[in-house]
């Protein structure tokens, strides 16, 4: 395959040429080979250390397996694979064979893994053990799958045996690079997934936009993501990001409990770190959180959801060091939109990221009076090329150069981006738009609240008002008495019309396996 053409990003970075032939999984590969990296950790699991010579050969396995088992350029894999080893072995090694990889969600049920398989047309299914009985049924039932392979398991339906009766030996298929690449389904905060198609070039795209001169990683680095491979964010922090430079990435199957990921910053010392607002809280909350001095952090980094200020300020107090908030989506890849080293403004989401356009229109499509609220549109190299199967919600997303978010923001006085909720979150009351977002920070902001999620209730007057639905701290009762002050409190903070005229404590709310809150949940509970 030819080689990637870069130029210098240390100041401003222009957009990378990409050959017209090109391989994602080749460039990755490649150029940490030619560096001489051959021989450097690239990937350290809960099992071991494998180096980018390991990755080369392992994913020049799992192409040649895939050759074997007649499974052709452009035809699809659907993957369910916890964040091991096992990923990048499949996920690289479709690639190279110019087979599309399809990473999806390792939380979901049976009927969400029917569902993608059936909407793929996905020959071959590379399953982590430990969720295997959710897929066996669906052997006989959905048409186009023909064999699963077990990540993690022994036997001849085994990755391990795959890989082990596999030549290391394996030519990359030459690809476009604006050929289909691979895909994520979007995580269903909205409803139903969409097969989410990306192109060769967009990978590499996310790294020279942002990794580089945003979050300004190195070849020295050692990275951990909570945030999963599945995810797109956690596929640019885990996978991309560390191979794009020669850095070395920390992976963790289990679940990103707090205590799960502090066992893994005190072991690994990681320098980057990179979470979602819902986790960076429920550590703050934790009696075990490391001090300062136990990990070597350098760069944190949160998307997912808006960060709210609090959790942004008592981290950067704990560690010494900021979290670059930004926001990113499965149909832009990575993150567009950030705060960035010596400009980190809490509250707000940023400015964005050199390589990317954005505006902010109202429900005609225009643009927006300053300081008012508007959906984001975003015009950048890593967007999707189209929804599979799904000409309406392509036409309706993917506007000629410009790309739906469906996020409402507006721009403050000084040009930063303030997140105002999803375009169907925002509520109007008494002929107001109130962002439910700002409603949760100033919750937050009490002493007593973990998380918060505010959405919109009719009223005996079938009029919208907000609703909050409050995760009270460890130890802390819920009480008509406290919800009374945490309404006073939120009048304190905002405007008195913006408080929630109802209050309900529960245990946990609903989110997304990617730390989103479901509000449409909320909603049809509240209704």
């Amino acid at each position: 395959m030819p080689e990637l053409s870069t130029a210098d990003h240390s100041v401003s970075p222009p957009l990378i040429e990409i050959p017209r032939r090109y391989n994602a999984a080749h460039d990755l590969i490649a150029r940490n080979l030619q560096a001489g990296r051959a021989d450097k950790p690239a990937f350290i699991d809960d099992n071991g250390s494998y180096t980018y010579a390991d990755v080369a050969r392992r994913s020049a396995r799992f192409a040649n397996a895939l050759g074997k088992l007649g499974v052709l350029p452009e035809q699809r894999v659907l993957m369910c694979v916890h964040d091991t080893i096992d990923f990048p072995t499949v996920f690289l090694g479709a690639i190279r064979a110019g087979v599309v990889p399809i990473a999806v969600n390792t939380l979901l049920t049976q009927g969400d893994y029917e569902y993608m398989l059936t909407d793929s047309g996905a020959r071959v299914a590379v399953v982590s053990g430990a969720l295997l009985p959710l897929f066996t049924p669906l052997l006989g039932k959905v048409p186009t799958l023909e064999r699963i392979i077990v990540a993690g398991g022994r036997g001849d339906d085994s990755l391990a045996a795959l890989l082990t009766y596999a030549s290391d030996d394996f030519s990359t298929v030459e690809t476009s690079a604006d050929a289909p690449c691979f895909w994520l389904y979007s995580s269903g905060s909205t409803g139903a997934p969409k097969g989410t198609v990306h192109v060769h070039a967009s990978l590499i795209q996310t790294a020279e936009l942002y990794a580089r001169p945003i979050l300004g990683i190195e070849e020295s680095d050692v990275v951990f993501s909570a945030a999963k491979l599945f995810f797109a964010y956690g596929l640019g922090n885990g996978l991309t990001f560390p191979m794009a430079v020669g850095a070395t990435a920390v992976l963790m199957a289990e679940r990103p409990t707090p205590d799960a990921v502090f066992a893994r910053l005190r072991k690994h010392k990681p320098t980057i770190f990179y979470g979602v607002p819902t986790l960076y809280a429920s550590m703050l909350a934790s009696p075990d959180l490391p001090t300062r001095e136990e990990i070597p952090l350098r760069r944190c980094a949160s998307a997912g959801e808006a960060l709210p200020e609090e959790i942004g300020k008592r981290w950067a107090r704990h560690f010494g060091t900021d979290i670059l908030d930004g926001i990113g989506s499965t149909e832009m890849l990575h993150i567009f939109l950030s705060n960035r080293l010596g400009d980190v403004r809490y509250g707000t989401t940023g400015k964005p990221v050199p390589g990317y356009d954005v505006r902010l229109v109202d429900e005609d499509g225009k643009p927006v009076a300053p300081g008012e609220a508007g959906e984001l549109h975003i015009a950048g190299p890593s967007s999707a090329a189209y929804y599979w199967n799904n000409r309406e919600k392509t036409r309706n997303t993917f506007l000629g150069g410009w790309t739906r978010s469906g996020d409402k923001y507006h721009q403050d006085a000084d040009d930063y981006y303030v997140y105002a909720g999803r375009s169907d979150d925002m509520l109007k009351v008494s002929g107001i738009y109130v962002s439910p977002i700002e409603v949760e920070s100033a919750l937050i902001g009490h002493e007593a609240v973990l998380e918060a999620a505010v959405v919109g209730k009719e009223d005996d007057d079938k009029l919208i008002k907000p609703i909050a639905y409050i995760v009270l701290k460890p130890g802390i009762d819920a009480t008509p008495e406290l919800a009374a002050e945490l309404k006073a409190h939120v009048k304190g903070c905002l405007a008195p019309y913006k408080y929630p005229r109802w209050f309900e404590f529960v245990a946990e709310l609903p989110k997304t396996a990617t730390g989103k809150i479901q509000r449409f949940k909320l909603r049809a509970r509240s209704a």
